[in-house]
């Protein structure tokens, strides 16, 4: 049976919900059906920064409040409508993301959240400070509904439920392009999303600035529905906590979620509050924090994502086992080593990087040649993966320069990087767990792509030349290492590179998934990518590059090709032992 689209579904439920909502003459009972509203679309608010980025925000009440003092405030002073306050509403919340953002978006984990719950205290007190503990909308009796003043409360939910439909339309919006893609891999990976090509800081300040105007709008809408502003109403911890709750609830990093947790938790809450307020003061407090925890323990991302995971578990059983061999790669002989007049297409010159007293790269110098495999090898703290760190952008080198086809790149962000031609992979694999193959992929396209349909044809591409297009579908969380490891390196291909750095690709694979991925490696240079690949493997390394780079104690100690490195005293003692020689020899 064909699934009804989002939007469609969405615009069903909105008219079925009116339906209910003007079935109900109880002033009391319709304001719930408004303030489910409400909360649902301050729900989305928060779900389009912390839900989509993992960014968790305890203060979006900064955003909420500042949009309903500025809608009262319009109109107290200045005479202006409600529908005029609402969008400059949304433009004061977005100016206040950003300002927010650029000083906060330098903290990470529980430190962001933390900074984040200082600006709707901070703004309690300024506006106390300021006298303004209770504004109420001046009644006008002339023209009514100008200033939204409606004697029919049925229209609040009309209004409420057109601004839900608004922002659901957003969201789906910003889910489908590269918005949502770029906000989804930074949440499930910032550094996989950096080097692919991502600049996290801008599309985190797209996110926080978006997220402020949705709450900026509906704080407008909240106030006034209710006539009355007080500090607390609006900047208080309950505002973030219930934003919060709902979107967890329910799901983040979906839009059905925060719809799903307002649509059980705010009627729950109001009817215990209106029931039992009397009795036990402070029972929706109880209500947002049992809420919280039976999430926890049953379904920790969600009710949204419970549902749907057990919907694709039943699907995927009946599903066959995709076969191990890799498709659409045909096992190639090495290619002889390009000249040393094909041009240098990276230099390292004297990089070195020290972390305190430990000196993990020492005055490290090299070249690579467009167009061969440069493999670097040596022992278990030797610098390797810190120096390919250094290549990349996600360390600065205290001393050194890396020129990428004559530039200087060192200490460039690794976005830019990837821009400039660099793709990368990671020792301990980074993928977006709950996007599908041809969804990581993409993510990897966006640096080269131009618009969608030039991103889906790049991340077709990328993933037939790594022979991955018989899993183009299927959710990463489901791929098996050895399709995660192609995944990841079509994820780089993707983005077109000139140099690929690839640290321990056969980390945890098999012999016969080694040859699989060695063979999609081959195929990559021949099509005259230049490789530069970190890797213990040392039977398979021989067979595969052109020439080794020999780390120990972050220096560089030999360099040359693979059989005058296999035979060499220096790397024999400190990396392969003589146990490995001597059967090389044999």
């Amino acid at each position: 049976m064909k699934r009804l689209p989002t939007s469609l579904t969405m615009l069903l439920v909105a008219v079925l919900y009116l339906a209910a909502a003007l079935l109900v003459n109880n002033a009391y009972h319709q304001l719930i059906f408004t303030l489910v509203l409400v909360w649902a679309c301050f729900g989305l608010s928060w779900n389009m920064l912390s839900g989509y980025t993992g960014l968790v925000s305890f203060g979006h009440a900064a955003f909420f409040g500042l949009g309903a003092y500025s809608a009262v405030l319009g109109q107290v002073y200045l005479g202006l409508s409600p529908w005029v306050m609402l969008p400059l509403a949304g433009v004061i919340g977005a100016v206040a993301g950003v300002l927010v953002g650029v000083p906060t978006f330098r903290l990470r984990g529980h430190y962001f959240a933390l900074a984040m719950l200082a600006y709707p205290l901070a703004l309690l007190y300024v506006f106390e400070w300021l006298g303004l503990q209770e504004m109420t909308f001046p009644m006008q009796r002339e023209n009514p509904g100008l200033y939204m003043q409606f004697a029919d409360r049925h229209y609040y939910t009309a209004v409420g439920l057109v601004m839900l439909l608004v922002f659901v339309q957003i969201t789906l919006h910003v889910e489908r392009t590269r918005f949502g893609m770029a906000l989804i891999a930074i949440k499930q990976n910032e550094a996989a999303a950096e080097a692919a090509g991502i600049d996290t800081l801008r599309w985190k300040l797209c996110a926080i600035a978006l997220s402020g105007a949705i709450a900026g709008v509906t704080g407008a809408f909240y106030a006034v529905v209710l006539l009355v502003v007080t500090p607390v109403s609006v900047f208080g911890m309950l505002v973030s906590a219930q934003a919060l709750t709902v979107s967890m609830f329910g799901g983040v990093g979906s839009v059905w979620g925060p719809i799903i947790g307002a649509a059980i938790l705010v009627p729950l809450g109001e009817i215990l509050h209106a029931e039992l307020g009397g009795t036990y003061p402070g029972i929706q407090g109880v209500i947002l924090g049992v809420a919280i925890i039976a999430v926890i323990l049953i379904a920790p991302e969600g009710v949204f994502w419970k549902l749907r995971d057990g919907w694709q578990r039943r699907k995927t059983a009946a599903v066959a086992a995709i076969p191990a061999a890799p498709a659409g790669v045909t096992p190639m002989l090495r290619p002889a080593a390009p000249s040393a007049a094909g041009g240098i297409i990276l230099d390292v010159q004297g990089v070195s990087r020290s972390f305190g007293g430990l000196k993990a790269v020492q005055d490290v110098s090299f070249s690579v040649r467009r167009g061969m495999i440069l493999g670097i090898i040596g022992p278990n703290g030797a610098g390797k993966t810190t120096l390919f760190n250094l290549l990349n952008g996600f360390l600065r080198p205290d001393t050194g320069r890396v020129l990428l086809n004559g530039v200087d790149m060192a200490g460039r962000k690794p976005h830019v990087l990837c821009a400039a031609g660099v793709g990368r992979t990671f020792q301990v694999m980074r993928p977006f767990m709950r996007l599908t193959v041809a969804q990581n992929v993409k993510v990897g396209a966006y640096v080269r792509a131009r618009d969608e349909a030039s991103a889906d044809a790049l991340t077709a591409q990328a993933i037939a030349r790594v022979g991955l297009s018989d899993c183009t579908d299927k959710v990463a969380a489901l791929l098996t290492t050895r399709e995660l490891r192609l995944m990841e390196l079509a994820r780089a291909v993707a983005g077109q590179p000139e140099l690929l750095l690839l640290d321990e690709t056969l980390a945890g694979l098999g012999h016969g998934e080694v040859d699989g991925i060695v063979d999609a490696i081959r195929a990559l240079s021949a099509e005259g990518i230049t490789v530069v690949i970190i890797e213990h493997t040392m039977q398979t390394m021989v067979r595969l590059v052109d020439e080794f780079l020999v780390l120990d104690h972050g220096q560089v100690l030999t360099r040359g090709d693979p059989q005058s490195i296999t035979q060499d005293p220096q790397v024999v003692q400190a990396y392969l032992g003589k146990k490995w020689s001597a059967q090389h020899a044999a």
